[in-house]
């Protein structure tokens, strides 16, 4: 499988398809017609692409997560945006630009997790840096849901320019932080960049020292901090609360 790129889970499978991305090969359990794979094999053929049928074996070779489905695809490679196409997006739904900008997340699912946050309250992008931080793959696609089909995704080599470059183009950074001002307090409706930061450690204090503000989730129990992936959904429906209410 070397230079290819997998795909696994139906979720995933199905959404890159109706997302019009290439998929070369698709391999499907022998004997397995549910309706959720005979919908994408549906789709398999509408883009004539090549189906194998293969026993459960020959998929778990094939798998890098372990929890394919049924179902597994080889495509190109995951694709990478331009942060114009995330002004593009903005402009196009006729809206603020809304961006998540990831600092140092190393776990695949958060990852994966985030990106499919961002796409259910309408981010229309992620940045990740290029070094020191989880890529795309294809666990990170499973975890997305699919979402990773339809959300630009930016690599970057300098996160902290990337900031001040999109600060010149309009954008307010927000910083996840324990100690900031609690996220209600603070006015987050207009062109927004929510940063989040690294499992253990949070955001850097390099990236911190070019965020506009800081901004805290109440915590109300025992536990004082929550799993990066759930902060950063928690953070980004509170940008999209206040921007309904407007």
């Amino acid at each position: 499988m070397q230079n290819e790129n997998i795909l696994e889970g139906r979720h995933a499978v199905l959404e890159a398809f109706r997302a019009g991305e290439t998929i070369d090969k698709l391999y499907i359990l022998d004997g397995c017609h549910d309706g959720p794979l005979e919908n994408i094999r549906r789709e398999a053929k509408k883009q004539n692409t090549l189906v194998r049928f293969v026993t459960r074996e020959r998929l778990d070779q094939l798998s890098e997560t372990g929890k394919h489905q049924g179902v597994v695809a080889q495509t190109a490679s995951f694709a990478y945006a331009e942060i114009d196409d995330i002004f593009a997006l903005a402009k196009k739904r006729g809206e603020e630009p809304f961006v998540f900008l990831l600092d140092e997340i190393e776990d695949p699912h958060n990852l994966g997790a985030i990106i499919r946050s961002a796409n259910v309250c309408g981010a229309h992008g992620v940045i990740i840096p290029k070094n020191r931080a989880a890529l795309l793959t294809a666990a990170v696609a499973r975890a997305s849901a699919g979402a990773i089909s339809y959300t630009p995704v930016v690599k970057v080599t300098n996160l902290s320019k990337t900031i001040e470059e999109l600060k010149e183009r309009g954008l307010w950074l927000v910083c996840a932080d324990m100690e900031g001002e609690p996220m209600y307090r603070l006015k987050l409706t207009g062109p927004i960049g929510l940063v989040i930061g690294n499992e253990g450690s949070g955001v850097s204090t390099l990236v911190k020292k070019h965020c506009d503000m800081m901004a805290a989730i109440p915590m109300k129990g025992e536990i004082s901090s929550l799993n990066a992936s759930v902060a950063a959904g928690v953070l980004a429906y509170e940008i999209v609360r206040q921007r309904l209410s407007l």
